[in-house]
């Protein structure tokens, strides 16, 4: 029997896959736990349409995580910080500075959990972080660490 996945299931498929089972696991167990539905022509009809407008929100996604990349490439933060006389920060510049410089320079809230920096900021000068924005999605933004 063919079923179409609702959620997923392990060992199995994700889910809006279309997989064949033996009929008494699909009719005793995947549809009474809400887990699939039966692979009929109507129901494979509603199918593509929720896959149709699935892509068309990954589509405006992408769309928009591209622009927010151009925005962010356009020039490097700054970030202030307080030295001493040799030049050396005290403490170090964290991804909680960095979120809180694009917030505050380009308008964008990117959670801090998502910004990794490369190299360990403890003198003034530029450095880069990565931002992950998911599904493979990442851009390398610079930053400059200015003295207060």
């Amino acid at each position: 029997m063919q079923v179409i996945l609702i959620q997923d299931v392990n060992n199995l498929g994700g889910a809006h896959e279309v997989v064949k089972v033996r009929n008494g696991y699909a009719r005793n167990y995947l549809i009474p736990q809400k887990m699939a539905v039966e692979a009929s022509p109507s129901n494979m009809a509603q199918l593509n349409e929720r896959m149709k407008q699935l892509q068309k929100k990954e589509a405006k996604l992408l769309a928009e995580i591209n622009s927010v990349i151009a925005k962010l490439q356009e020039g490097p933060l700054k970030i202030g910080a307080k030295t001493g006389t040799s030049g050396k920060i005290f403490g170090s510049v964290t991804s909680v500075q960095i979120s809180r410089a694009i917030r505050e320079q380009k308008g964008y809230e990117i959670d801090r959990r998502r910004i990794t920096i490369t190299d360990e900021v403890k003198e003034l000068g530029t450095y880069k972080a990565k931002i992950d924005f998911g599904n493979g999605n990442e851009t390398e933004v610079e930053f400059e660490v200015v003295a207060e």
